[in-house]
């Protein structure tokens, strides 16, 4: 099967053919139809991916203070190769996708195969034909939502959460800053929930949209009258609640919003902007700063996504999956219109051309850009052949002088420690197996399995 692959240490992208997934316990198998680019997300994972290593390490300063503490303890030596491997490890992209289920593991009670699904989370529900992905990160999709509004429904649940972190009541007036394509859903979501909603973006055509999607008031925040306009829709008072969606390096909607807040509004970071804000107009109409976690309660929690341990909802009402299921259903009721969203399909044989225009390459607009996959093609292959003379009864056949060896698990320590040892004559290295095609084929390349 095909998958976007990116590498991290040199930032190239490559549509690569690798092994379907198995099925195991509590996991869908599903048969991808379409999978949504996130251009914030992926943009800026691809750009800093094409940075210098010391570019990369002022970027990810976490993550280079990691580097510096294994040096103290390994050594300088072993610590870079570390680093090395690990930003060669192969990376897929995408983390919102809707396909049909091919196969369940055992264990999975709700979806059976033949279902139509929405998928979620980064390393499962990516850019590829099929896709492995955990139970509770997948939601059953309405039979009259086209699958190509399904797979925005990731996108639409963190939008969901970050209205419920703002804890909007119905008739309160919510100031949406960014109207991109997380915004353009917040507005949506917001005019269903029964408030009235301020829609402000730099860009004139995203204004345009967010009106034609409902908001009851646009505005560019240079616009000469600005202030007087929000506070003639607030009655003087300013907004209840301030969600940004916005994906920028600067901190101006942090200045912007405590100038159209009401006294004690709630602001909601959803999108991406810089955490840096005066205290004092803050201190003046004592405003709450909240950030909002992806798309809902148990994100991040391996004992809910990855072993399907579901949180009593009695005390946690919405979970990730609750919220991607209450998105689609919007979009069942037509309260969530996302055909006007979406500007964009693209093959996956197309990858390259769909990066270059989220790059900015091809100065072409674009709001929702999708892949689009032949949901009838059948996949049953799960062995790639490195060396393109080889088959399995062959490599079964390989000379009994040499030593062969096989790989199950292709994780740190099979390649930092047992991998690069087996380098010598006399060894065959044969197969290598692991959960992640895609790594996988990447180890087989680079230690020469066949």
């Amino acid at each position: 099967m095909k998958q976007i692959i990116q590498n991290y240490k040199t930032g190239e992208l490559k549509v690569e053919e690798v092994p379907v997934p198995v099925i195991r316990q509590g996991m869908v198998l599903v048969k991808n139809a379409f999978s949504l680019i996130s251009a914030g997300t992926e943009r800026a994972s691809i750009e800093i991916a094409r940075k210098s290593l010391i570019e990369k390490a002022r970027s990810r300063p976490e993550d280079f203070k990691k580097i510096l503490n294994l040096a103290k303890k390994q050594g300088l030596w072993n610590a870079y190769k570390t680093a090395m491997d690990r930003l060669e490890m192969p990376t897929p992209l995408g983390y919102s996708s809707a396909g049909i289920v091919a196969e369940v593991g055992e264990g999975v009670q709700e979806i059976k195969a033949g279902d139509r699904v929405a998928c979620a989370g980064a390393g499962y529900a990516t850019h590829s034909e099929v896709i492995l992905v955990p139970e509770n990160l997948c939601a059953k999709v309405p039979d009259n939502v086209p699958l190509e509004w399904a797979s925005c429904t990731t996108l639409g649940s963190i939008a969901l959460q970050g209205i419920r972190q703002a804890d909007v009541r119905v008739g309160e007036i919510v100031a949406v800053i960014g109207l991109g394509l997380l915004g353009q859903l917040t507005v949506q979501i917001l005019k269903a929930s029964g408030c009235k909603v301020i829609g402000i973006d730099i860009d004139e055509e995203k204004i345009k949209l967010a009106k034609e999607c409902g908001a009851d008031l646009v505005l560019h925040p240079k616009v000469s009258d600005f202030g007087f306009r929000i506070s003639d829709f607030t009655n003087g008072f300013g907004v209840d609640s301030i969600i940004i969606t916005a994906a920028t390096e600067s901190n101006e909607p942090f200045l912007l919003a405590p100038e159209i807040a009401r006294d004690r509004a709630r602001i909601v970071l959803v999108g991406v902007a810089k955490i840096d804000f005066p205290r004092e107009p803050y201190y003046r109409k004592e405003l709450s700063v909240l950030l909002s976690r992806s798309y809902g309660p148990g994100r991040y929690d391996p004992e809910y996504e990855e072993k399907g341990i579901d949180y009593p909802i009695g005390y946690v009402r919405w979970t990730e999956k609750r919220n991607m299921e209450a998105v689609l259903q919007l979009m069942s009721e037509k309260k969530l219109n996302i055909e006007p969203l979406i500007t964009h399909k693209f093959k996956i044989d197309d990858a390259q051309k769909a990066y270059d225009m989220i790059l900015g390459k091809t100065q072409e607009r674009f709001l929702g850009v999708l892949f689009e996959y032949d949901i009838e093609k059948k996949y049953s292959e799960r062995n790639i052949f490195v060396s393109q003379k080889l088959s399995v009864y062959s490599a079964l056949r390989l000379s009994v002088s040499s030593i062969n060896v096989g790989f199950i698990g292709a994780g740190n320590f099979a390649r930092s420690c047992l991998l690069p040892n087996l380098r010598y004559e006399g060894v065959n290295l044969i197969g290598v197996a692991d959960i992640q095609g895609a790594l996988a084929k990447s180890v087989a390349n680079k230690y020469g399995f066949k």
